[in-house]
C-alpha cells in the first residue's frame, strides 16, 4: 500500500519471518488463538481473554490488531508482527512505544500459539524485534513485563540480557499478583547479524523519525 508502507516491513531469522499481517495472516492468527495459546488453569495475561470461547477468541484476536492499526501514530504506536514458521504463523510479537522520538523506549509482549512451544521460538522473535528496535528504530531502552509465576516469559527475558526493574502488583482475575518489570539498555545489546530487517526506510516517518 503506497499509503501506509508498514504492509511491506518484515524482519526474518534464520528459521522465522515476522511481518505486518495481511487480512490472510489474521486469520490465521485467529486460529492459533482458537486453539489455545497457554495451559488450562494458568493466565499469563493481565486481560483474561483467553478464557472466551473458541470463536470468541478469534475475532478478538481480530479486532485487537485493528484497534492497534487505526490508532498508529508518531505519538503512540504498536507493530505486532505475525510470526511464520515453517509455512505457519504460530503466534504474535508485538513492539510498541509512546513518544519514541524522545524517549527512544520500547516495549515488547508476544504470544505463541501452545503446540508452538518450547522450540524455541519465544527467544528467536524477542531476539528479532529488539534487532529491530534497537539497530533499526534506535532505541536507547527496550523494557518488558511478565507475572512471577510465568516462568516461560522470565526466562526469554533474562536470557536475552535483560536487568531487573523492580516489581509492582497488579490485579489479575481479581486476586494481587507480582508482576516482574526488565530493562535492557542498548549499551547490553549485542548486535545479531542473522537477524534481517526488510523495507523499514519508507516506513520511518510513520515512526516520527526521518
Amino acid at each position: 500500500m503506497r499509503h501506509w508502507p508498514l504492509t511491506d516491513l518484515s524482519i526474518t531469522t534464520p528459521r522465522l519471518e515476522l511481518r505486518y499481517p495481511s487480512l490472510e495472516d489474521l486469520d490465521e492468527l485467529g486460529d492459533r488463538a482458537a486453539e489455545g495459546v497457554h495451559d488450562d488453569g494458568f493466565m499469563p495475561f493481565a486481560v483474561p481473554w483467553t478464557e472466551a470461547e473458541p470463536e470468541d477468541r478469534a475475532r478478538a484476536t481480530l479486532q485487537y490488531q485493528f484497534r492497534q492499526w487505526g490508532a498508529f501514530s508518531p505519538a503512540g504506536w504498536s507493530v505486532d508482527f505475525v510470526v511464520v514458521f515453517e509455512g505457519q504463523v504460530v503466534g504474535t510479537q508485538a513492539v510498541e512505544a509512546t513518544d519514541f522520538p524522545v524517549k527512544r523506549e520500547v516495549a515488547t509482549g508476544s504470544w505463541l500459539g501452545r503446540r508452538f512451544h518450547g522450540l524455541g521460538i519465544g527467544t528467536e522473535m524477542r531476539t528479532a524485534v529488539l534487532q529491530f528496535a534497537f539497530e533499526g528504530l534506535g532505541a536507547e531502552h527496550a523494557v518488558t513485563a511478565a507475572f512471577e509465576d510465568n516462568p516461560a516469559s522470565l526466562a526469554v527475558t533474562r536470557k536475552l540480557g535483560y536487568r531487573e526493574d523492580g516489581t509492582q502488583r497488579d490485579n489479575r482475575q481479581g486476586k494481587p499478583v507480582t508482576t516482574l518489570r526488565f530493562r535492557l539498555p542498548r549499551t547490553d545489546w549485542r548486535s545479531t547479524p542473522t537477524v534481517k530487517i526488510h523495507n523499514l526506510e519508507p516506513c520511518l516517518p510513520l515512526f516520527g523519525l526521518s
